[in-house]
């Protein structure tokens, strides 16, 4: 493949912001004979869960998304912190957001959120063998925990009361390959 596999290559890069959570450089590439300058959001990477109870209802977070000036529904989620593995964080964010601990967690798959701009990779995870816990969300979140079966989930979807792009994902992967998981 050769050229196609990096087409282009980096010739500086500079941090013009250090945040919380994330970073954005600024690169200079080259493409051949030109030159192109490519602003990343460099971002640890996070986690998504679906899980789902004895009762076969799902596990979904209300919770208020600054950056979209609202409250939104989701799937259970959060960003890895510095050297956790992505299972640590699916267990610590289920339990933080939900009040549930899972006896068992598999990762199903992984995706970028948006890679035109950012390096953030989710790792989605589905959590067995739940068992009631304690919620601990962090002192800057506002979540409310909501149960549904996957049948009101993705209706929810199709309504537009569900638009967080994860969640979307996720449970039309879940429909997709995990029928069987949850009777879907």
């Amino acid at each position: 493949m050769g050229c196609m596999d990096k087409p282009e290559e980096t010739i500086s890069s500079e941090v013009v912001f250090r945040g919380r959570v994330f970073s954005v450089v600024r690169d200079r590439v080259r493409h051949g004979s030109r030159e192109y300058v490519r602003e990343v959001v460099v971002h640890p990477g996070a986690v998504a869960i679906i899980a789902m109870t004895g009762a076969g209802e799902l596990l979904l977070v209300r919770q208020f998304r600054y950056p979209a000036g609202r409250y939104l529904v989701e799937i259970p989620a959060g960003t890895l912190e510095e050297g956790e593995s992505p299972e640590n964080c699916a267990m610590r964010e289920l339990e933080e957001e939900t009040g549930y601990k899972a006896g068992k967690i598999e990762k199903i798959t992984e995706f970028f959120l948006a890679p035109g701009y950012s390096t953030e990779r989710i790792h989605l995870f589905i959590a067995y063998e739940l068992e009631r816990s304690t919620a601990s969300p962090d002192v800057d979140e506002h979540i409310t925990l909501l149960k549904a079966r996957v049948e009101e989930a993705l209706a929810m979807i199709e309504k537009g009361e569900i638009i967080d792009a994860k969640t979307i994902a996720a449970l039309l992967y879940l429909k997709h390959k995990h029928r069987e998981v949850f009777n879907v």
